[in-house]
């Protein structure tokens, strides 16, 4: 017969892989801690041990997800904080954009009321010149080359 102490007909085989996902280091240190103060009640002394053990490491495990709760609370305050900053900032961009868009469509406007005009003068420049060169009794020719004099101011 293999396995181990046998108990009533049975053999009980302990595991140790069960024990130590169950117990971990928590009855280790616990049997440390009744060698070391000999109760005269080890039994009780034990038990009382693993119990403040695990009311003290569920305390430790509930501090560790409120604070690990308060930090993701924290994140998304800060993300919504952001967002909302950056809503603000889209805002403010698309206003200015606006603003920058009526000068603009006003300016072109005013430049094609100019050239409108230019073009309505340039009948009226072209009399202008008619009449200006019909006094002049010498007709210019481009290609002949043209005497201009100069007057002649004289020194006091």
């Amino acid at each position: 017969m293999e396995g181990g102490p046998q108990f009533g007909g049975r053999f009980v085989i302990m595991e140790t892989e069960y024990l130590k996902r169950c117990f971990g280091n928590s009855l280790t240190q616990a049997l440390e801690e009744v060698a070391k103060v000999r109760p005269s009640d080890p039994i009780e002394y034990l038990a009382y041990w693993l119990y403040h053990y695990r009311k003290t490491s569920k305390a430790k495990e509930n501090r560790k997800e409120e604070i690990q709760l308060k930090e993701e609370h924290d994140n998304s305050l800060k993300e919504t904080k952001t967002t909302e900053m950056l809503k603000q900032e889209e805002y403010q961009i698309q206003q200015r954009d606006e603003q920058c868009d009526k000068p603009l469509t006003s300016v072109a406007s005013s430049t094609e009321k100019t050239k409108s005009m230019q073009e309505n003068t340039k009948p009226l420049e072209k009399e202008a010149l008619e009449q200006e060169s019909l006094p002049s009794t010498s007709i210019m020719n481009p290609d002949e080359p043209q005497e201009i004099s100069f007057p002649v101011i004289q020194p006091d």
